[in-house]
């Protein structure tokens, strides 16, 4: 992966790394990676989704609950994780706002 100079020498970068390299086949399996971008002052770790990643409309959810998971599990001081080119769930074409709607029960034959 390729960083710009300022991440590149980054103290956590390495750990951050390792951590991404975790969860990247899970990724890869459905066409997708990240790159890390930024680590800002404040602690927060910016990474561009490539691939399918930056436009399944499970990305949302991936982020936080895969890589940022990963990432702050292996790298305490990292606080969040965010993605520059997420889409939010709410204009996702394939999501659902609102709340769901329990479906109609089907009726049982008698017999």
């Amino acid at each position: 992966m390729t960083h710009s100079a300022a991440v590149e020498d980054h103290p956590l970068l390495s750990r951050i790394e390792v951590a991404l390299d975790g969860i990247r086949p899970y990724l890869a399996a459905d066409g997708g990676n990240v790159r890390v971008l930024e680590i800002t002052d404040d602690m927060v770790l910016r990474l561009e989704l490539l691939g399918a990643c930056g436009t399944c409309p499970m990305s949302p959810m991936t982020l936080k609950a895969g890589v940022e998971e990963s990432v702050k599990k292996a790298v305490p001081e990292i606080r969040s994780v965010e993605a520059i080119n997420i889409t939010p769930m709410s204009e996702q074409p394939a999501g659902q706002t609102g709340h769901p709607v329990s479906p109609a029960p089907v009726p049982t034959p008698q017999f």
